[in-house]
């Protein structure tokens, strides 16, 4: 009786640290800490977490984690902390990267990143509407952190845990540091012990029902969905446990075997693969993945030192666990059991794979093993060496599979064979393809023509399909159904006050038209601020003695801005400049930081150049030649680490806030597929787009105005048409727009004049 109340204080306890999760979630991290999650996490170290890079020059480089595709196109360059997908468009800085790739909000994504890095979290009490905004997922995620915990603590700490799921779990052959390492579990066999302890530990009935952790009968009372059962939580690459798998122990027909979470808002079941954030790192280590069906296989594996290994958790396997894989590598083997029947229902599983562009090697166990029982009664070298003798190459294997029995059975033959030529047919590389159809002609005694002609007919119908899907796809969107949730979360931005123009204030008709034409214009100008605010543009008189000072891009724009009255029109762009506007605030401080660990390492480099120089130099004249060329080499670099300090500062923070919509036009402005390579500027300057900052900024400037000046002619217009067809005696009006019209016309001859043969319109670049 003592010990059972000692497992209830301690689980009492342990569920009151958990219980206080949601409260710490809804807390809202203060500025000191985020600067240093933001300070610390590094890009690729992040993104390495969950695609695999390969160095290409300065940057590294991968397959894109957010879209299906075959050929890198996700960039990761750590000079400027910031990935970018050039095909689709995603990516950002760490935050944003963690934010869109694992659907986690602004604070989440701190966590997550203060936890990688070992940061202590620093944080304040959130307003209503923040803890109302991520309160939903964070919620699902921590019960579900409970429930782990709570079948953790049964399975270990209560005589049913103990004599009933652990003792399976060492039946099979499993060890603690593989039931620790994949957080194995048991549920009571009670019908709500975990509905009534979550409860009584502050957790919301809501969440316990939205995660599928419960559920309520006809009869309307509520049970544990996975009561009596083993327990094996399902992670997210990231480590986040979003579901359960649930076995039996009893020999009942008529209870199923397995019970699994159902789909939910933090769990999609066909992008989920079990076992990956234990193998991840192992994957890309080993440049392959071991495909396996089962949570035992996965474990036994594990234990057996092949880390490398997957489950699809008993389901088919799906196009979104495929692209899931494709991040970490293009090698996978598929491990099958002797079961003739169970192979043929998997091969679809293969058309997939190779659809997805892998490579794709296939293996047979000893008659009577599975991938469990073989790695139990395996070593780690046995097994790796069994894998290295017996992967075949799938032509080789689905043809030894589907041809078996079919010999004198023409039409069987045929089908056999075509099925394996519909196979190559989805592979996308052509030369690939080729090799295997040479392949297939060999080992069927086919005509390689044949052959090519029957791929080339699979692969057009492929092709349509493809584009009957992608034509549908459009249906829907054109047909008002819903839209990308990208759109929407532009559409739903609120636009900052005072963010119409004079000019295209008349009505909402020209307001849309003039929007649209000045966009270009206003993207221009703060892409300027963006990349470059805090670099030095000029100097500017401070009173009439002649003294100077300097001023810089974010600056100058903003006081031209605010001098003619020009507000943005497009919001997105008036919430960038507002927030550098903010962020300008912290540049001081930051600067003078900056300045000092430069000084530091400007001496350190300094004290170590004339230590060099005194030890080698031959004689007084040399040294002082030396040292001034020291002088002026580390003075240079020390400039130069300045300006490229100012240039990172706002796109850094930018990069990094939390509004959804700068981080994403942000991300848009400071990525660049192409850079000069270092051939082109080794043995001269190519003057940059940084160097020539006091010609551009201006003329971007007065070119918005230009452009300004062009909408409010052309309202004029408009309105003087629509007054000569309603009411043509109405003369005064219409001198006094002729009058205004003539004003601007020479205004703009004026703008004309300053910028000369220099305009660049944006119009032309977009």
């Amino acid at each position: 009786m003592n010990k059972h109340a000692d497992i209830a204080t301690e689980f009492t306890n342990f569920a009151l640290r958990i219980t206080s999760a949601p409260t710490r979630n809804m807390r809202r991290i203060d500025r000191e800490t985020v600067q240093k999650i933001l300070d610390t996490a590094d890009i690729v170290e992040v993104v390495s977490d969950f695609v695999s890079l390969k160095r290409r020059g300065a940057n590294y480089i991968g397959l894109c984690p957010f879209h299906n595709e075959r050929t890198p196109s996700f960039s990761v360059s750590r000079s400027k902390g910031i990935c970018k997908c050039f095909s689709c468009g995603k990516g950002g800085s760490p935050v944003n990267f963690i934010m869109e790739l694992e659907q986690m909000s602004y604070n989440e994504a701190l966590r997550y990143l203060a936890k990688k890095y070992n940061i202590e979290i620093k944080d304040h009490e959130m307003t209503s509407e923040e803890r109302e905004r991520e309160s939903e997922r964070e919620s699902m995620l921590a019960v579900n952190e409970f429930a782990m915990n709570y079948f953790e603590n049964v399975l270990n700490g209560s005589d049913d845990g103990r004599n009933i799921g652990l003792a399976y779990f060492r039946e099979r052959g499993i060890n603690d540091a593989m039931i620790k390492r994949f957080h194995l579990g048991y549920s009571y066999d009670r019908r709500d012990d975990l509905y009534r302890t979550a409860l009584k530990q502050g957790f919301q009935e809501k969440y316990l029902f939205d995660t599928g952790l419960c559920y309520r009968s006809e009869r309307g009372t509520v049970s544990d969905r996975f009561r009596s059962r083993v327990i094996y939580p399902v992670f997210t690459v990231s480590g986040k446990v979003v579901a359960f798998g649930g076995r039996t122990l009893r020999k009942d027909k008529d209870v199923a075997k397995y019970v699994n979470s159902p789909e939910s808002t933090i769990y999609r079941k066909s992008y989920e693969l079990y076992g990956l954030y234990q193998a991840k790192q192992a994957i890309v280590r080993k440049d392959k993945c071991i495909l396996v069906e089962g949570y035992m296989d996965v474990i036994s594996m594990h234990q057996s030192g092949v880390e490398n290994v997957v489950a699809s958790s008993g389901t088919s396997l799906t196009e979104g666990q495929i692209r899931l894989l494709h991040r970490f590598t293009e090698n996978v083997t598929v491990i099958y059991d002797s079961d003739p029947a169970g192979i043929k229902a998997s091969l679809r599983g293969i058309d997939l794979l190779l659809a997805e562009g892998l490579n794709v090697k296939v293996m047979l166990l000893p008659e009577g093993d599975d991938p469990d029982s073989f790695a139990q009664s395996h070593t780690s070298e046995e097994v790796e060496a069994y894998l290295a003798a017996n992967e075949q190459d799938f032509i080789a294997f689905k043809t030894a599979i589907l041809m078996e029995g079919v010999e004198k059975d023409p039409i069987a033959k045929s089908r056999a064979i075509q099925n394996i030529v519909r196979s190559i047919s989805i592979i996308p590389d052509s030369i690939t393809r080729t090799v295997y159809i040479g392949e297939c002609s060999r080992t069927m005694g086919i005509d390689e023509k044949i052959l090519t002609l029957q791929v080339s007919k699979y692969s057009a119908e492929h092709a349509e399909k493809q584009e009957r899907d992608a034509q549908r796809e459009r249906n829907r969107v054109s047909a008002g159904l819903p839209p990308d949730p990208a759109d929407d979360a532009v559409t739903e931005l609120t636009p900052v006050a005072g963010s119409t123009s004079k000019a295209t204030a008349e009505n909402s008709q020209s307001g849309r038209s003039d929007a649209a034409f000045l966009y270009p214009y206003e993207r221009e100008l703060i892409r300027y601020v963006v990349k470059y605010g805090m670099c030095y543009l000029c100097d500017v008189a401070v009173d009439d003695s002649g003294e100077t000072r300097p001023m810089n891009v974010l600056e100058y724009v903003s006081q031209e801005l605010r001098l003619d009255e020009i507000n943005l029109t497009d919001p997105m762009m008036a919430a960038a400049l507002d927030m550098s506007c903010r962020l300008a605030l912290e540049w001081p401080e930051a600067l003078e930081n900056e300045k000092m660990r430069l000084e530091e390492r400007r001496n350190a480099d300094m004290a170590a150049g004339i230590d060099e120089i005194r030890e080698s130099a031959e004689d007084i004249a040399s040294i002082e030649t030396r040292e001034k060329e020291l002088t002026a080499r580390v003075n240079a670099r020390y400039a130069t680490a300045k300006e490229d300090f100012a240039e990172m500062f706002l796109q850094h923070n930018l990069l990094s806030c939390d509004n959804d919509n700068v981080r994403r036009i942000t991300t848009d402005m400071v990525s660049s597929r192409h850079s000069l390579s270092k051939i082109h500027t080794k043995y001269t300057h190519i003057a940059t787009e940084r160097d020539r900052l006091a010609e551009l900024v201006p003329l971007a400037v007065y070119n918005l105005k230009c452009a300004l000046i062009e909408c409010e002619i052309r309202n004029i217009n408009s309105r003087i048409a629509q007054i000569y067809k309603s009411t043509p005696d109405n003369l005064e009006q219409i001198t006094e727009l002729l009058t205004r019209n003539r004003e601007l016309n020479n205004l703009k001859k004026e703008l004309s004049v300053y910028l000369g043969e220099r305009i660049l319109s944006p119009h032309g670049r977009h």
